[in-house]
């Protein structure tokens, strides 16, 4: 096992792009590391960097305390899983998983004995006569897993490996991926543009913008408070509330008047942008005494809950409330805020200030 740390890295392709513009990361050993971002960020450009598959531009890449800059993806002793399974057509599912380990001329006793002990981890006994077109979806990603995990390598690398996958069972396929990083203890680099699947997997999140790094953190701490506007705005579903306010009689005030509780250390008073989860706003009756006038513009019935937009002073903002509480379309409400005091941001910079 092996931690990674990237130095300095930047990438331009020949016709000028920059896909990644001087990032440093840190990816502890033993962790599952995610790199999250929309597309064109630069987060594959970087796992591609680590894995040998693209000469960075400059910068450094160590696997454990050895500078890999100028080794081949074969001497660097990584397995990668990609979005698309590469499986060999015409080899059942066992010697696909076999097959890295029978490229090093391994003794087909110890290769039987580790394919065997995949199977079991992936729960892929039964399919392992099959041929891929013999395959779900599902079952074709879990032998690429399988395929990636005979070689016991110092990291894995994935990239988006779940997005070809339904929303069952890429759910499935995430709890899948968690417990066997974890019971294998070794670091994995999870590569994904799915908020959902980096908070779910993550022990920690790096979120990338335009080759840039914008924040590192655990999935708590980017989803309580997102470190510029970008995060804010990429983290949650639905994300953050981004409301301009006032500093007026030690309160946060918006345009439509709700009342904020100010974060401590807040020193400046003009050009701010509070960021508000819609879980910590509540819809309520008009008469509520410390609630804004508001309209209820729209409805998203989910089930477990409801997500309300809701016009207040000129500004629409989300509110996550229980199933329970249901109010009509144009509906007049009131509307106020209940949770902490909320993530402030510079306007301008578009970075945390308090």
């Amino acid at each position: 096992m092996a931690g990674i740390e990237i130095t300095e890295l930047h990438k331009r392709f020949p016709d000028g792009t920059v896909a990644v513009e001087k990032l440093d990361l840190s990816m502890r050993d033993g962790e599952l590391f995610v790199m999250l971002g929309p597309s064109g960020c630069g987060k594959t450009t970087t796992l591609r960097s680590i894995a040998g598959l693209e000469r960075q531009t400059s910068g450094d890449i160590r696997i454990g305390h050895r500078l890999v800059n100028d080794l081949p993806p074969a001497e660097r002793d990584i397995a990668m899983v990609f979005q698309f399974y590469a499986l060999y057509p015409h080899l059942r599912a066992k010697d696909n998983i076999a097959f890295p380990l029978r490229a090093e001329g391994t003794p087909e006793a110890e290769v039987k004995e580790r394919v065997a002990e995949a199977a079991r981890m992936l729960r892929l006994e039964a399919l392992l006569e099959r041929r891929p077109n013999q395959l779900s979806g599902g079952e074709q990603q879990r032998v690429a897993l399988a395929r990636a995990l005979i070689r016991q390598p110092l990291a894995f690398l994935m990239d988006e490996p779940l997005t070809n996958l339904d929303a069952e069972l890429r759910a499935d396929m995430r709890t899948s991926i968690k417990h066997l990083q974890q019971r294998l203890g070794t670091t994995m680099v999870y590569v994904t543009h799915d908020q959902l699947e980096a908070m779910s997997l993550g022990d920690r999140i790096a979120i990338l913008n335009k080759g840039r790094l914008e924040q590192v953190g655990t999935p708590l701490e980017v989803y309580n408070r997102p470190a510029s506007l970008f995060c804010a705005g990429f983290i949650g579903s639905p994300p953050m509330n981004l409301l301009p306010v006032e500093v007026s009689e030690g309160r946060l005030r918006t345009p439509g008047g709700l009342s904020l509780v100010p974060p401590g250390g807040l020193s400046t008073r003009q050009g701010l942008v509070a960021g508000v989860r819609p879980e910590q706003l509540e819809v309520t009756t008009p008469d509520a005494g410390d609630a804004v006038p508001a309209r209820i513009v729209s409805e998203e019935v989910l089930g477990d809950e409801i997500i309300y937009v809701v016009s207040a002073g000129g500004a629409d903002v989300r509110v996550r409330m229980p199933p329970t509480s249901r109010f009509g379309l144009d509906a007049p409400v009131g509307l106020r805020h209940t949770g902490s005091p909320p993530p402030v941001y510079d306007a301008t910079s578009e970075r945390l200030v308090a």
